[in-house]
């Protein structure tokens, strides 16, 4: 076979040799150890969680190397390409501090010496490589037609090896005259490779995540370049990753099928191939079982719901540390106020059977995270949120920015912070008694707490409360009241002898409590006290007084 008379007859355009490329795109100046990693997403949908996990992980191993992270788009199908998905994935990934190094920054812009990252606009590269591999007898034209292929198929039904191979790769020694005649009349063809794999043979690589891993060597002649001249996945991440000089790549587990395929072109094309790490997907418990967490019935699957309910991106991110790295909490609880970013991802310590996707984890995760906010970071962060998704809150917000502040600071900036907000959705809820378009009266008592005590109360309380007080005063006046109204102001005194009083000083307490809030448990009330206001206080007692009159 005349392979240089092949390669011209196949390529007839392609003047330049994979030299030219290896000299225009060099290996990376970085130090020893930095690894470069990629996101490299198809234009097809939205980013989700699963993306945002793999991504996070991808972006911590370069950081963590002082390497570097890249955005490539495989936009090569534009029959499947969606407008605007490139953007919003980019945004998604910002949104959680993921800021590529260069590649794809946007819709149409990029960044980086090792342009261009949109392998649509990378067409001649591809091809470039695949007449080289013509030229070495490594590839070859097939014409079969999608009938053909279809009878393949079927035939191999009960067969353990599919696909294009051995006496299935009919055009496999096609004579280069028959090739030459077959073109010129028209006939469509796809290049295939040359399979230099055996029955026997077997690829062997390690897995950063799951360790040594043993699999059949490839044998089939997989398609390289389509009909079209647009390369496959397999052939262009093949030439993408070795060109943009990638070190690592984190992916799904549903890739570990085709790396015998990749690392056999790898190979063939006398590249060194990148590390792998295959990501297992997150998991989600279902009727005693598991099950991957789906884009379709899970809403916590796409990644903008954090942001609709309202979950900060430090509580996501830590939350994907947790599920990533087995170690984390124990770094996290001996380092409690160090950046996330101090914190070294260690693949091996990946799950190999799939982090389990857990809501009550993110929630407990998110209120450490809130809890150690100061109150003005959380006004600023929950109001950009509300005026987005809670336009109610952002105008009661807006009444007194500097009240809404000092509300959510009540029992915030202390040794022990109340851990009552998850998310910024909860805090209309949370902070709904401070407002009065929001407060709605519930009287109902705990403890000791009965109607009759609560009128005496309320009685004495509303003639002596004084909003100018500070909280010691503030409390020997509620202290002092519970003689009067036949409790003790000593807990153990009520519990060494309960038949001689109506109550203690904390059922007294839950009396002010309910009439000024609604509830019986609530963050410091004395803060509450003065930031309702003098009026909204007495307004609020005297129609608990009532209340409870009518009850009695």
């Amino acid at each position: 076979m005349d392979y240089n008379r092949l390669a011209e007859i196949l390529f007839p355009g392609i003047d330049k040799t994979p030299d030219f490329y290896e000299e225009k795109y060099p290996p990376r100046q970085l130090k020893e150890g930095a690894r470069v990693t990629r996101f490299a997403p198809s234009p097809t949908g939205f980013l989700h969680f699963g993306n945002l996990f793999t991504c996070l992980v991808s972006y911590k191993t370069a950081k963590d190397t002082d390497g570097v992270f890249y955005v490539r788009v495989e936009d090569t199908d534009q029959k499947r390409k969606v407008e605007g998905a490139i953007e919003v994935m980019l945004k998604g990934l910002e949104v959680y501090g993921i800021i590529p190094d260069e590649g794809v920054i946007g819709e149409g812009a990029e960044k980086g010496e090792y342009a261009p990252y949109y392998q649509s606009a990378r067409k001649e590269i591809y091809q470039s490589y695949a007449k080289s591999l013509v030229l070495q007898g490594l590839a070859y034209p097939c014409f079969m037609t999608a009938e053909e292929l279809d009878e393949i198929r079927a035939s191999q039904e009960n067969e353990s090896i599919k696909g294009i191979w051995g006496k299935y790769a009919k055009h496999r020694e096609l004579e280069i005259d028959e090739i030459e005649k077959r073109i010129a009349d028209g006939e469509q063809w796809t290049l295939r490779l040359k399979s230099p794999g055996t029955l026997d043979g077997k690829c062997r690589f390690d897995d950063l995540i799951r360790g040594k891993i043993e699999m059949p060597e490839n044998v089939q002649d997989v398609v390289l370049l389509k009909s079209d001249g647009i390369p496959t996945y397999h052939f262009a991440h093949a030439v993408d990753d070795h060109l943009m000089r990638t070190t690592h790549v984190m992916r799904g587990d549903e890739w570990i099928a085709s790396t015998p395929i990749h690392l056999q072109l790898f190979r063939v094309l006398g590249f060194k191939p990148p590390k792998y790490a295959h990501v297992a997907p997150i998991m989600k418990e279902e009727n005693g079982g598991k099950r991957k967490l789906s884009k379709r019935k899970d809403p916590e699957a796409k990644v903008t719901y954090y942001a609709e309910q309202g979950f900060p991106k430090e509580s996501v991110t830590e939350y994907i540390m947790t599920l990533a790295n087995s170690n984390f909490e124990d770094w996290r609880r001996m380092n409690k106020t160090e950046s996330i970013d101090k914190f070294a991802i260690n693949l091996k310590k990946m799950s190999v059977s799939g982090a389990l996707f857990d809501m009550i984890k993110l929630t407990d995760v998110s209120k450490n995270v809130i809890c150690t906010m100061p109150a003005k970071k959380v006004f600023e962060l929950s109001y950009e949120w509300a005026k987005e998704y809670n336009y109610e809150l952002a105008s009661l917000y807006e009444q007194d920015t500097e009240r809404a502040t000092a509300i959510l600071n009540i029992d915030r900036e202390n040794k022990k912070p109340r851990k009552d907000i998850a998310k910024w959705s909860d805090i209309p809820d949370y902070i709904s008694y401070m407002y009065d378009e929001t407060f709605v009266p519930c009287y109902e008592l705990t403890g000791n707490a009965t109607p009759a005590l609560a009128v005496k109360v309320l009685e004495k309380y509303k003639d002596v409360v004084n909003l100018d007080d500070d909280k010691d005063t503030w409390f020997s006046r509620i202290k002092g009241m519970c003689e009067e109204v036949g409790c003790t102001p000593n807990v153990k005194e009520y519990k060494q002898n309960p038949e001689a009083f109506d109550g203690h000083v904390g059922d007294v307490s839950t009396v002010i409590r309910v009439a000024l809030t609604g509830r019986t448990n609530t963050p410091d009330l004395y803060s509450i006290t003065a930031l309702l206001g003098k009026e909204r206080v007495i307004s609020r007692l005297e129609a608990a007084l009532n209340h409870y009159k009518e009850e009695m």
